[in-house]
């Protein structure tokens, strides 16, 4: 009697010139893709998938190796292998820094966290006053020390980013900005405060692969990308008044934008 359910998973195919551990990868990610396993579901076992397809252990292995890269399954030593769960946060890029929020005494995090239904919190926190690098000085309007704002960002427990804060430091020294906490509505709040109304953000983003401190950092699995994007902010008189450089991981995150059309 087949151990899993009919229908759950197809048959191999003898004639293809595809691996026969990249078949049953295929079969596997096409079921997580129709949603016959779901988000955190158990996928089926070693020893199920050797009955299944009549295949080797190693080979059964060598399949799940290839969603464990895609970061599309996890492992849990001694449990099985498990489908990863999907971005819980959207970062909303129309509305992430809107005034309101700031008001409200709200930073753009744990907007984002509310809106996850999840809990936010800042477990790693270093300021101090530091010699600006060549592009931070560049952003920064060609300055040569900074204030920089070093914080790890945990949803649930969870890291799920790393950002490091660089304001010049005629804004910053002796100000709210330069403690720990900055107070409600965080940084930005507090530049606004002090008279440096914000005008405008550009943000530049791309994906990569971690650095090994990244993945300890932000305890990523095998296969998990992060998302780098520096953002710099502008007041109405056109200075820019903080560079933010964060790292994020990329199976946390969805990023949203809404474009016009005109």
């Amino acid at each position: 009697m087949p151990s899993l359910p009919s229908g759950l998973l197809g048959d191999l195919d003898p004639t293809s010139d595809r691996a026969v551990f990249r078949q049953i990868a295929d079969q596997l990610r096409e079921a997580i893709d129709r949603g016959r396993f779901r988000e955190g579901d158990k996928l089926p076992s070693e020893a199920d998938l050797v009955e299944h397809y009549g295949v080797s252990r190693m080979t059964v292995r060598s399949s799940f190796s290839i969603l464990q890269g895609e970061g599309l399954v996890h492992a849990e030593h001694g449990k099985g292998v498990f489908v990863r769960p999907r971005p819980p946060v959207r970062r909303l890029a129309s509305d992430r820094f809107a005034r309101r929020h700031r008001e409200q005494g709200k930073s753009a995090f744990i907007v984002e966290a509310d809106a996850a239904g999840s809990h936010p919190q800042v477990d790693s926190l270093e300021v101090k006053e530091e010699k600006a690098s060549q592009d931070i000085s560049t952003r920064l309007g060609s300055v040569r020390r900074v204030l920089a704002r070093r914080r790890r960002y945990l949803l649930d427990g969870r890291p799920v980013e790393f950002a490091t804060s660089y304001l010049p430091l005629d804004i910053a020294r002796g100000t709210p900005i330069a403690e720990p906490n900055p107070g409600p509505g965080g940084i930005y709040a507090r530049l606004e405060g002090l008279g440096h109304h914000l005008d405008h953000f550009e943000e530049e983003i791309r994906a990569r692969m971690p650095s090994p401190a990244e993945v300890k950092t932000l305890r990523l699995a095998s296969g998990v990308p992060v998302i780098h994007l520096i953002r710099t902010a502008f007041d109405t008189d056109g200075r820019a008044v903080e560079v933010c450089d964060t790292v994020m991981a990329a199976d946390a995150y969805v990023l949203s934008y809404e474009l016009p059309a005109t």
